[in-house]
C-alpha cells in the first residue's frame, strides 16, 4: 500500500506500507520496530503546540511525536526496541530576522530534545540546510530514501 502524508499527518502502520511525505521547514520523526517489522510516521509543521489548541495537533512536533510513543507504549513497546530517524527541517523561507530561529531550526531543535528527554537514540539524522526533501518510508522494514529537491530555476525549494 501507498500512502501520501500531508503536513500535519501521522501514520502508524498496521500492514506494510509505504509513505512519502515532501518537507521543507517541516519534520518527519519515524519510528520502527523490528520485532514486529511496523513503524509509524508523523510530518509536523511546527515546533510546540499552543495550549489550548486542540486542532490539528499532530501538526506540532511535540503532539506527534508524544502521540506516536504513547501509541507504541499501549502496544507493549519498549523504547529501546525502537529504530528512530529525524528528517527535515530546512531554512527554505528567507529569514530576515538573524536573532530569531527559523521555523526549521526551531521544528528539529523540538525534535531533537524530545528524542533526548525520553531517551531515544537517533539512527538516523538528516536535517537542516536549505533544500527540502520527498522521503519514503518503509513501514516493515524501517528503511527511509531521501531525494533533496530544486526548485525548478534551480534554487532551493
Amino acid at each position: 500500500m501507498n500512502v501520501f502524508l500531508r503536513p500535519g499527518g501521522l501514520y502508524i502502520s498496521d500492514e506494510p506500507a509505504v509513505v512519502s511525505t515532501i518537507l521543507g521547514s517541516c519534520v518527519s520523526v519515524t519510528i520502527y520496530i523490528g520485532r514486529l517489522r511496523k513503524g509509524g510516521i508523523c510530518h509536523a509543521l511546527l515546533p510546540k503546540r499552543l495550549t489550548g489548541d486542540d486542532a490539528g495537533t499532530f501538526r506540532y512536533v511535540d503532539s506527534a511525536i508524544s502521540y506516536m510513543l504513547r501509541k507504541f507504549d499501549t502496544r507493549g513497546i519498549k523504547k529501546k526496541e525502537m529504530e528512530v530517524k529525524l528528517i527535515g527541517g530546512a531554512d527554505v523561507f528567507d529569514h530576515v530576522d538573524r536573532q530569531t530561529k527559523s521555523v526549521g531550526r526551531q521544528n528539529m531543535e523540538a525534535a531533537m530534545k524530545i528524542l533526548e528527554n525520553e531517551h531515544l537514540n537517533l539512527s538516523l539524522s538528516d536535517v537542516g540546510g536549505s533544500l527540502g526533501r520527498k522521503i519514503y518510508f518503509y513501514t516493515d522494514t524501517g528503511r527511509v530514501l531521501l531525494q533533496r529537491i530544486k526548485r525548478i530555476d534551480g534554487t532551493a525549494l
